[in-house]
């Protein structure tokens, strides 16, 4: 195992959908759970302690844990991984964007090879006016990664 940083940058829309960083490709979903900890006022939002996972195909996923605070960036720790990302470590930022429905993550990742190049795209800037391209959110096949997870 390397233990190089790899960062994967995706973007989730619609709920529980991710996508690349660049918004061109469907990669898969997040799943889990996000307890409410404490309403914040003053910041105008909320706490929760989330435990989710990223799936992205074929080539696995990568399971998370941590704060998730609607009124700033926070970030996740990773807790393990399987497919291409079996001994994964490191965390995830989570960006909220427009609460509940867009958020962006950054991913760096650590103790494992090099990622493929459809899952490093270049992201773009997190804004609430993105969206990902319209044959990826129709899930055509050159707009998906191999059996991602609808």
């Amino acid at each position: 195992m390397s233990c190089c940083c790899c960062r994967i940058s995706a973007k989730v829309q619609e709920f529980n959908k991710l996508y690349t960083g660049d918004l061109e490709k469907r990669l898969g979903i997040t799943a889990g759970i996000c307890v409410l900890i404490q309403h914040v006022p003053e910041k105008n939002g909320d706490r929760y302690e989330a435990i989710y996972s990223f799936y992205f195909g074929d080539y696995g996923h990568v399971s998370v844990q941590g704060p998730y605070l609607t009124y700033e960036d926070t970030y996740l720790t990773v807790t393990g991984g399987s497919g291409i990302f079996e001994g994964v470590y490191g965390e995830v930022k989570l960006q909220q964007i427009v609460f509940p429905f867009k958020l962006f993550y950054t991913f760096y990742l650590k103790g494992i090879k090099d990622l493929p190049a459809e899952l490093m795209g270049k992201p773009v800037a997190p804004s609430p006016s993105v969206e990902p391209s319209a044959a990826a959110k129709a899930t055509e096949p050159h707009a998906t990664i191999t059996n991602f997870t609808n």
